[in-house]
């Protein structure tokens, strides 16, 4: 069965295709956003987003529900988020001494977060994880750091690519600092504890998981974590202003000791942090103390001041509006009407889907039930192919509207009708090019 698509044209887009790779590392400046990690029938390069838009450069309209990597809360080109930048941006963005805004956003950053007494500000996320590491080794004397094996990603730096296939260019000495435990089994995190008995500086975990873990988890894992006076990192990449506002720490009555900030906090602008207790934080610090100091982050970017300005109106934004009900509000919609398309189609067991408050996860399998890139593949074809930019990944931006989500709805059904086909015959007849690869892969 043929379904005509709305998006056909990537002639452009193609063109791109063949040329990027001459220029760029990898085609793209996040792996993730690279060509292997979308159909063939798929944008390349993206000209300009607003709101809940995004266009190609063939002209090409999409609904976005992967909103820069869930980087964007509020929509492409928010109103008062750009203005906001663009005032400071005419002032300048780079000094020999702080701009003035560095301490303000500080201040109302910190009003908001319970138990945090400093922060660091960053440009990306990776930077300040590694720093927390790094703090917390300095803190409390011991070498090693225990995160989650199950969670996808927290930094590119060593201490965590190393623990990937893809781990070429890192030392066995650094591999070895690593440990991974279960994020659904706390009992992992106790054996690694008692085998590694007084060595574990830190652990390092998001606060929700992708698979909808239980709240006691999280907090069983905080316990065993200060029972073995480790440090406890909480990494709200993802969760922070969208699980909650500021974060998820906030709304399940986490006491983490450092925490770390980034994606919707600055509404896809560049603003990253790092927060924590004032005793660990002031390691990095420049004042008076006992212990050997900590070169903790210094970047001649950190304090650029376009993001600074971007984060401080995204927080007056928040606060403004229930940012987080309106995303819990689309969230259920999309749910809903997912789990009704997905029952008339008679695909539940093939397209598996974990629902949160804020986000929905999709798996994708074959006619053996078998996890499959190449049936993902042809769903995020078809999506895209009908108007809507998706990855398997739901996320919500304040911006999305009625029909936005009535045009996902008319995608999601054709998709599942060419899904459903190719399950009951031959895949190659719908899958357009070669299916996507996992991003940790040891070999191209």
């Amino acid at each position: 069965m043929e379904i005509k698509k709305k998006i056909n044209n990537f002639k452009k887009s193609n063109n791109y295709r063949n040329k990027v790779h001459n220029y760029i590392v990898g085609g793209a400046h996040t792996y993730s956003k690279g060509d292997d990690q979308f159909p063939e029938l798929s944008p390349a390069a993206i000209s300009h987003g607003k709101n809940s838009n995004v266009w190609d450069i063939d002209n090409n309209k999409y609904v976005d529900f992967t909103l820069g990597l869930g980087s964007v809360g509020l929509g492409h080109a928010y109103k008062s988020v750009t203005q906001a930048v663009i005032k400071e941006v005419n002032k300048g963005v780079s000094f020999q001494r702080p701009s003035k805004i560095e301490l303000i956003l500080a201040e109302e950053f910190l009003s908001m977060l319970p138990h945090m007494d400093l922060v660091k500000f960053q440009k990306n996320g990776s930077t300040v994880t590694t720093a927390a590491v790094k703090l917390s080794r300095a803190y409390t004397n011991k070498p090693l750091v225990a995160f989650p094996g199950n969670h996808p990603f927290y930094s590119f730096d060593d201490w965590f690519i190393g623990s990937k296939d893809i781990n070429s260019g890192i030392p066995n000495s650094l591999k070895s600092l690593s440990l991974k435990y279960d994020s659904r089994d706390p009992e992992t995190l106790k054996y690694l504890f008692k085998k590694y008995k007084n060595k574990i500086a830190c652990v390092i975990t998001e606060p929700e998981d992708l698979r909808i873990i239980p709240q006691r988890t999280i907090i069983e894992v905080e316990k065993i974590t200060k029972k073995n006076k480790a440090i406890f990192v909480v990494d709200e990449m993802l969760s922070g202003y969208r699980s909650s506002f500021p974060g998820s720490y906030t709304k399940i009555g986490l006491k983490p000791d450092l925490t770390t900030w980034g994606k919707t906090i600055g509404n896809g602008f560049s603003f990253c942090a790092l927060a924590g207790r004032k005793e660990i934080m002031k390691l990095g610090g420049i004042k008076k103390m006992v212990n050997p100091r900590v070169f903790l982050l210094s970047s001649t970017h950190g304090g650029e001041t376009s993001a600074l300005a971007a984060g401080l109106e995204v927080i007056k934004t928040y606060k403004k509006y229930d940012v987080i009900k309106y995303h819990n509000k689309i969230i259920e919609k999309i749910y809903k009407g997912i789990l009704k398309l997905l029952d008339k189609h008679k695909l539940v067991k093939y397209i598996p889907i974990y629902k949160s408050s804020w986000r929905i996860f999709f798996e994708f399998k074959d006619f053996n039930e078998k996890l499959s890139n190449s049936f993902k593949t042809l769903f995020l074809q078809e999506m895209i192919g009908n108007g809507i930019l998706f990855q398997g990944l739901i996320l919500p931006c304040f911006t999305h509207s009625k029909k936005d989500l009535i045009d996902f709805f008319k995608a999601f059904e054709q998709s599942c009708i060419i899904y459903k086909s190719a399950l009951e015959g031959d895949i190659n007849k719908y899958l357009y090019g070669k299916p996507i690869k996992d991003v940790f892969r040891k070999y191209v």
